[in-house]
C-alpha cells in the first residue's frame, strides 16, 4: 500500500501504484494469414503464446507474456514479505476504530461470562449440590449457567452491530483502492489498461477479504474471550488443572502458528501462478485462429505445459501444509483433554472433587476446544487468505516471478526461438515475425481460384447448420463480394476458404487442392491470405510490417513497396510515422491505421487469393474504395466480406447468404433474384452504411 495512506479506509489512497495480478488482457484477435506465420496482436505481444513473437519491450513487464509476480527476494521469504507489508497497514486500520474495538470488547466480555458461569456452576452443582444431597442446589447453579447461555446470546447480537462497523470500512477503502491503482496503471501503462485483474479486485477480492476478515474477528475474538473465561473458571475451582491443561494446549497452538507463514507463501505463490496461467490460456484463445493457422498448437502448449506443473507442485505442498496443520490441531484439540484424564488419579490424591474435574472436562469441551477448532480453521483458511488477497493490494516489488517456474518458462521460450531458427539479437526487441520459406501447395493448372461442393457445415453436431449443401466456383482474378446479417455464415465461408475450418460435409479446394492443410502440412500455405477485422500489426518497422507477408521479406524492393503505399494512400501516414525504416507502436496507431498497413502487406503478399473478412471495417468509405480497388488490381482473386453495399458494387458478382440458401449473380441481376439482397440494398443508407428497418 501506499506510504502516503493512513489506513485502509482513507479517502486518499495515495498514489496506489498498480498490483501485479496477472498478465494484460488481449487487445483483440489477431490477424492472420491462413494457415501461415504466427501472429502477434497489436502491442499486446503473441497471440497464440506459442507464436513467441513477443519479443518486444513491453514483454518482460507483462504485456504480452504471462509473468509471475514475485514479491520478494526468495521463496521462503516471501511469507515474511507479506506480513511487513500487509502489518504495518493492519495496525494503522486497528488504530484508527478505539472506539469500535473497545464495544466489541465489551460485548464480548459477556462471552466470556457466559464461558464462566457454564464450567463453574457445573462444578458447583456437582460438589455443592448434588453429590452432598442438595438437590435445590444443584439445580439452581446449573440455573446460573443457563442465564450465561443467555448472556452469551446477547453477547453475539452485540457483536454482530460493532462488527459490521469494522468489516464495510475495510471493504470501502479497498474498493477506493483498487479503483485508483487500475487508473494509475491506465495511465502509466495504457496498454495494460484492459487488464482483467482490476476487475477481479474490485469485485472478487474485495468480497473475499472483506469475508474473510468478518470470519477471522469473530472466530479471534471468540476464541480469545472464551479462553479468558474458561482459564479463569479453572483457576477459580482449581489452579493446579492450569498446570495439565495449559503445556499441551499451548504446544498444538505454536506449532500451528508455525506453518501460517509458510503456507501463506506457497498459497500467493499458488495464486501468482494461477493467474499467469490464466493469462496465457487467455491469449491462447484470443489467437486460436493464428494458433491454428499458423500450426503452432504444439508450440503453444509447451508454453502453457510450465506453469500448469508449477500449479500441480504448489497444490501437492499445500496439501502437505494442510496434513501437518491437521496434526497441531489434532495435539490441540485433543491432547488437553487426554492430559486432563491422565492426570486425574494425581488430582484427586491433591484433594481435587470430582465436580472440580467435571467443571475443568466441561470448560474444555464444551467452550475451550470448539474454539480453538474454529479458530485454528479461519486460520488456516480465512486468515491465509485474507493475508493473500491484502498483500495485492499492497505496492508491488518489481515482479521478477517464483524462480522454478520463470527458469522453466524462459527456457521454454528460448526452446521456441530456436524451433522457428529466429536467432534473437542482443538488446534486440521484436521485429515481427521472422522469415519463413514458403511450402509449396499442389495446384492444378486452369483450376478455379476456389471451389465449394456441396459444402454443409455447424457448429455442433446438433447445431444448426451455417451453410447447408453450397455450392460455389470463383473464377481465377474474380472480385467476389459476400453480404448477408450478421451472424449468417460470412466468416464461416473465408474460415473454410482459409484452411481454418474443415466441412462436415462436401469438398473445399483452392488452387484445384484441399483447402484445409494434412498432417504432413508445415509452414505457410502460398495460395491465400486472410486479413480479419482485428488488423495484425506487430512491433518492428514499416517496412517489416508491410512485408511480412512475403517469402523473402528482405528481398522486396522498394519500389514495390512505395507503390503499395500509394495504391492504398498510406503516403500520409508513412511520412508521420517517419518513413519504412521507422519504428511502429501499435498502440499509438488508430484501427484505421492498423487496417490500412495490414491492407499494404496483402497487397504486397504474392498469395493468389485474398480474403477480407470485413477488414475494412475501420475505414470510411472513400478509403476503403480505394482499397479494394487497388487489391482488386493486383494479380490474383478477392474476395470480399462486405461492410457496405458499395463494396457489392464494385464486385464482380456477390454471393447472398440467406440462412442456409445462397445466390451468387452481379449487383444488377440479384435485386430480381433475392428479396434478402433487395431489402439489404433497401436498408444501406447514401454513406454505405446498414440502417434499421
Amino acid at each position: 500500500m501506499s506510504g502516503t495512506d493512513t489506513s485502509l479506509t482513507s479517502a486518499d489512497d495515495g498514489t496506489g501504484t498498480p498490483g501485479d495480478g496477472g498478465g494484460a488482457a488481449p487487445e483483440g484477435t489477431a490477424g492472420a494469414r491462413a494457415a501461415g506465420r504466427p501472429y502477434d496482436r497489436a502491442g499486446a505481444g503473441s497471440p497464440g503464446g506459442a507464436a513467441g513473437e513477443d519479443r518486444d519491450r513491453g514483454a518482460d513487464q507483462g504485456r504480452g507474456k504471462a509473468r509471475l509476480p514475485r514479491r520478494s527476494g526468495g521463496r521462503g521469504r516471501r511469507g515474511q514479505g507479506m506480513w511487513r507489508r500487509v502489518g504495518p497497514e493492519a495496525r494503522r486500520f486497528l488504530r484508527g476504530r478505539p472506539r469500535t474495538l473497545a464495544v466489541l470488547a465489551l460485548w464480548s466480555l459477556l462471552e466470556s461470562a457466559h464461558t464462566f458461569l457454564g464450567g463453574y456452576g457445573v462444578a458447583r452443582a456437582l460438589d455443592d449440590g448434588f453429590l452432598a444431597g442438595r438437590t435445590a442446589t444443584g439445580l439452581a447453579w446449573l440455573a446460573l449457567a443457563g442465564v450465561g447461555a443467555l448472556l452469551g446470546g446477547l453477547a453475539l447480537r452485540g457483536v454482530f452491530g460493532a462488527l459490521a462497523d469494522l468489516v464495510e470500512p475495510l471493504r470501502d477503502g479497498l474498493v477506493r483502492r483498487a479503483v485508483r491503482q487500475a487508473l494509475n496503471r491506465a495511465v502509466a501503462d495504457p496498454a495494460r489498461a484492459a487488464d482483467a485483474s482490476a476487475v477481479s479486485r474490485l469485485t472478487q477480492q474485495t468480497e473475499m477479504a472483506r469475508d474473510s476478515f468478518a470470519g477471522l474477528v469473530l472466530t479471534a475474538r471468540s476464541f480469545l474471550f472464551t479462553a479468558v473465561g474458561a482459564l479463569a473458571g479453572m483457576a477459580a475451582l482449581d489452579p493446579v488443572l492450569l498446570v495439565v491443561v495449559t503445556p499441551p494446549l499451548l504446544l498444538g497452538l505454536a506449532g500451528f502458528l508455525a506453518t501460517l507463514r509458510p503456507m501463506a507463501a506457497v498459497q500467493r505463490e499458488a495464486l501468482d501462478t494461477d493467474e499467469a496461467l490464466a493469462a496465457r490460456v487467455g491469449e491462447l484463445a484470443a489467437g486460436l485462429r493464428d494458433v491454428v493457422a499458423c500450426g503452432a498448437g504444439g508450440l503453444a502448449a509447451a508454453r502453457v505445459e510450465p506453469l500448469i506443473a508449477a500449479q500441480q507442485r504448489l497444490t501437492g505442498r499445500l496439501a502437505r501444509w494442510g496434513a501437518v496443520r491437521t496434526l497441531a490441531l489434532g495435539c490441540a484439540g485433543r491432547a488437553p483433554v487426554l492430559a486432563l484424564l491422565a492426570a486425574t488419579p494425581w488430582l484427586l490424591a491433591r484433594g481435587v472433587t470430582a465436580g472440580t474435574l467435571a467443571g475443568a472436562l466441561t470448560y474444555l469441551v464444551q467452550s475451550l476446544l470448539p474454539a480453538l477448532n474454529t479458530l485454528m480453521a479461519a486460520l488456516g483458511s480465512a486468515g491465509t487468505r485474507l493475508l493473500v488477497v491484502l498483500d495485492r493490494f499492497c505496492d508491488p516489488e518489481p515482479p521478477h516471478g517464483p524462480e522454478p517456474v520463470r527458469k522453466q518458462v524462459q527456457e521454454q521460450e528460448q526452446e521456441t526461438e530456436t524451433v522457428r531458427g529466429r536467432p534473437q539479437r542482443p538488446g534486440a526487441g521484436a521485429a515481427g515475425p521472422a522469415p519463413r520459406p514458403a511450402v509449396p501447395a499442389p495446384a492444378l493448372p486452369d483450376a478455379p481460384a476456389a471451389e465449394l461442393r456441396g459444402v454443409d457445415f455447424a457448429y455442433g453436431p446438433r447445431a444448426h447448420p451455417v451453410l447447408d449443401s453450397l455450392d460455389l466456383t470463383v473464377r481465377p482474378g474474380e472480385h467476389l463480394a459476400v453480404v448477408g446479417p450478421s451472424g449468417i455464415g460470412k466468416s464461416t465461408l473465408t474460415a473454410l476458404l482459409a484452411g481454418l475450418l474443415g466441412p462436415d460435409r462436401g469438398t473445399v479446394l483452392v488452387a484445384g487442392a484441399p483447402a484445409r492443410p494434412g498432417p504432413a502440412g508445415g509452414g505457410p500455405d502460398p495460395r491465400r491470405t486472410l486479413l480479419p477485422q482485428q488488423a495484425y500489426v506487430f512491433t518492428g518497422t514499416v517496412r517489416e510490417n508491410l512485408t511480412h507477408l512475403c517469402p523473402d521479406p528482405a528481398a522486396v524492393p522498394g519500389d514495390r513497396v512505395a507503390d503499395a503505399v500509394a495504391a492504398l494512400g498510406l503516403t500520409e501516414l508513412l511520412e508521420r510515422l517517419g518513413g519504412p525504416d521507422a519504428p511502429v507502436d501499435p498502440l499509438t496507431l488508430s484501427q484505421g491505421e492498423r487496417q490500412l498497413l495490414a491492407l499494404a502487406a496483402a497487397h504486397l503478399s504474392p498469395a493468389p487469393l485474398l480474403l477480407l473478412d470485413e477488414a475494412t471495417c475501420h475505414l470510411d468509405a472513400r478509403a476503403e474504395e480505394r482499397a479494394e480497388r487497388a487489391l482488386a488490381a493486383r494479380p490474383g482473386t478477392l474476395v470480399v466480406v462486405a461492410h457496405r453495399i458499395s463494396s457489392a458494387v464494385r464486385a464482380d458478382r456477390v454471393l447472398v447468404l440467406d440462412g442456409t440458401r445462397a445466390v451468387c449473380g452481379t449487383h444488377a441481376e440479384l435485386p430480381d433474384r433475392s428479396p434478402l439482397y433487395r431489402d439489404l440494398v433497401g436498408m444501406w443508407d447514401e454513406n454505405g452504411r446498414i440502417t434499421p428497418v
